[in-house]
């Protein structure tokens, strides 16, 4: 389990200071269950499996606040606010990380990463995870010249084989934050989660 594990724990001590040690306890036996069907995210060739953990652990505290009664608005603002907390840069320098991809997106070290990329998340050898396909037509990015079309979601895979598929579309707003921190807006005209045939994601460079 990774260092986001932390960010849970303390999301669910803010929120429910009177019986936070039952609930993490409760989501990291979820979490025990539900990460044997994400183990193999770790070894897959393509790299957007490599989300599927912190998903099951995302699912674990979902399957953890459902039992005991919460509403689906409260469970979708606590997970917000933990992973708002987990992907915020921590210092300028991550700060810069998070924006120099969008720097680099006209240059010939771009071409060749999108172009290796691409080969790599086309396919998957899971039929549990993700196949993509990466967009560099400025027509049909939005003048940017970077897209991307998730074409099968491993994340709507996983809530949907354990039942949770409502709460899934709470992980595609995530999008949005990830994309405001790297300096960019997301327009999006759909998403799997939602009932879409593919999730599009293009950009606008914020002004």
């Amino acid at each position: 389990m990774a260092n986001y594990r932390k960010y849970f724990v303390a999301g669910i001590k803010k929120n429910f200071p009177d019986n936070s040690n039952a609930i993490i306890t409760k989501a990291d036996i979820h979490y025990n269950i539900i990460s044997a069907d994400t183990s193999f995210a770790a070894r897959s060739k393509n790299p957007i499996d490599k989300r599927l953990d912190f998903s099951a652990y995302f699912l674990a505290l979902i399957k953890t606040l459902d039992e005991q009664g919460e509403k689906f608005e409260t469970t979708r603002k606590i997970c917000l606010e933990i992973v708002t907390e987990y992907v915020k840069p921590k210092n300028k320098l991550q700060q810069f990380l998070k924006k120099l991809p969008v720097k680099l997106i006209n240059t010939r070290l771009a071409t060749f990463f999108f172009k290796a990329f691409n080969k790599r998340v086309s396919k998957n050898s899971n039929p549990d995870g993700f196949i993509a396909n990466i967009i560099t037509d400025k027509k049909e990015t939005l003048g940017l010249g970077y897209g991307v079309d998730i074409l099968e979601c491993g994340i709507c895979k996983l809530f949907k084989k354990h039942n949770y598929q409502k709460y899934s579309s709470i992980l595609c707003e995530v999008d949005h934050i990830t994309s405001d921190l790297a300096g960019l807006k997301l327009i999006r005209n759909g998403t799997i989660a939602l009932g879409a045939k593919k999730c599009d994601f293009r950009w606008e460079r914020k002004i």
